[in-house]
């Protein structure tokens, strides 16, 4: 597919007269017509979508864009600089200092005297650059059910929702529109993060999806997910009401925290699948193969002691941001290949199990916010020593390369351990018995090779008989566990 160019003398007109159109109600009643502030190249929304498929990745070519934000209540009163310092993270104070100078960034369409403008109620704030959008997987979007109002889909992991931060083409609206032509408008009626897969309703018409958001948000939808944690989950029964407080905005950072907002899920093992043995040796042997210094390593680390992993069906009776992985942390269980909440290197060796206390947060934040620049991103508990070094190299980082157009600093492509986390929501049904829609487990959730367990989730293993306790008031205080336990065990690496 060749690069989008830029549009011809009318169309820039016609991009110019609607950007002006954005700059409030100022310029209503006006006849004077105020010409935009020069821009590297007119920004246009370039149709069909600049896609390109690269080594199981889909890539955006680069091209010029526009933000137009009316002045948040928290920016009011503050100075320009400041704002983009602390409310954006993809790009350095620098580059945002120069824009500013440059008359990248623009105040109700005039350049401002310096980055110390204060930026007030009614402001229009227009920041024009050289976007560049992060690959995501190539693999298409699944379609569980399609009528004439909704279409289910099997969202891939990996990829956002909406537009939002480094991302605008390489979403699900996005990608869907471009399958079905550039006047459709799907209208998500749930949300999922990026990192995770699965069940997901996009709306054909407004009536639908509101109708169906509503439901969601009355709570009378179940919902059931999927997950691969470290370590041999307990087998019983866990619900977990561990409160949960955002502690970072910018970052996305949820903590548990007794002085959060409720939170409740429900977690049944489905399996639990034991470190497997090499050919011909003994489980002793297995354990043997550390050398001194790993096994001094490991000894700082309390996470190392779980052998295996388990898959755990995950019933959220709460919808609070990173709930899952959060109680999951929390229980001392983390998803095996989380990039935040398994991290080593941002929550320390014991990875916050059993953590709703300590004062860490400033530590927390900083050692995150490094993750994808100078360091890579990576879940410490998830991949054997050559895999994890492979996985090093091919992860998602700053190259050190500036873009020839806008000098902003370009990144690797991300590796495939990158493009999602062991999170699927695999099941969404209508409490009153209506509608039920799922998908298949996971690759990740069948049985590794060489070894038997489950292809498919089966009544007998159904904890919704818990949560309907739990809606009965019926549960007993037995049934409960909020504490992680740790199991006297030497680890070795999962799978």
């Amino acid at each position: 597919m060749a690069l989008t160019t830029a549009p011809d003398a009318k169309s820039a007109a016609v991009a110019a007269t609607a950007a002006t159109s954005l700059l409030g109600p100022e310029s209503e009643g006006t006849s004077t017509f105020t010409t935009p502030p020069p821009v590297i190249a007119t920004p246009c929304d370039p149709w069909p979508r600049p896609y390109y498929l690269d080594d199981e990745l889909r890539k955006v070519y680069p091209y010029h864009y526009t933000y137009n934000t009316y002045c948040k209540e928290r920016w009011r009163g503050r100075e320009l600089l400041d704002i983009f310092s602390t409310e954006f993270r993809d790009r350095p104070l620098e580059y945002y200092k120069d824009a500013i100078e440059k008359g990248k960034v623009v105040v109700n369409g005039k350049p401002v005297p310096s980055v110390t403008h204060i930026v007030r109620n009614g402001d229009v704030i227009s920041h024009t650059l050289h976007r560049h959008e992060p690959p995501v997987t190539a693999k298409p979007i699944g379609i569980v059910h399609e009528d004439n109002d909704m279409i289910v889909i099997n969202k891939p992991a990996g990829v956002p929702v909406h537009p939002a931060g480094r991302y605008n083409y390489n979403c699900v609206v996005e990608i869907m529109r471009a399958d079905r032509g550039y006047g459709w408008n799907p209208l998500p009626c749930n949300r999922l993060d990026r990192l995770t897969s699965g069940v997901m309703f996009i709306g054909k018409h407004p009536k639908a999806a509101e109708a169906l958001s509503a439901q969601i948000m009355r709570r009378t939808v179940r919902k059931e997910y999927i997950a691969r944690v470290i370590g041999e989950f307990p087998a019983e029964d866990i619900i977990c009401e561990q409160p949960i407080m955002q502690i970072s905005p910018k970052l996305g950072l949820n903590r548990a925290r007794a002085s959060g907002k409720e939170a409740r899920t429900v977690f049944k093992r489905l399996v639990y699948y034991p470190p497997q043995q090499w050919k011909g040796e003994s489980p002793a042997a297995l354990k043997d193969r550390r050398t001194d210094r790993e096994k001094e390593r490991d000894s700082h680390m309390a996470w190392k002691i779980k052998e295996g992993y388990s898959i755990v069906r995950c019933l959220p009776l709460t919808g609070r941001t990173h709930q899952l992985r959060v109680h999951l942390q929390f229980l001392g269980h983390p998803i095996a290949n989380d990039p935040i909440y398994c991290n080593q290197r941002v929550f320390g060796p014991s990875l916050a199990a059993g953590d709703a206390v300590s004062d860490d947060d400033e530590d927390i934040i900083s050692r995150l916010s490094k993750m994808g620049k100078s360091e890579v991103a990576e879940a410490m508990a998830y991949h054997e020593e050559m895999m994890e070094e492979y996985n090093k190299k091919k992860a998602e980082k700053m190259t050190g390369q500036l873009c020839e157009v806008c000098d902003t600093p370009l990144y690797s492509d991300p590796g495939p351990h990158e493009l999602g986390i062991y999170l699927h929501a695999k099941k969404y049904a209508c409490e009153e018995g209506r509608w039920s829609y799922e998908t298949p487990l996971p690759s990740w959730a069948l049985p590794p090779e060489g070894m038997e367990g489950p292809q498919e989730v089966t009544e007998d293993t159904d904890p919704l008989e818990v949560m309907e306790k739990i809606e009965k008031g019926v549960i007993d205080d037995s049934e409960k566990q909020t504490r992680p336990s740790v199991p006297e065990c030497l680890w070795v690496m999962p799978g």
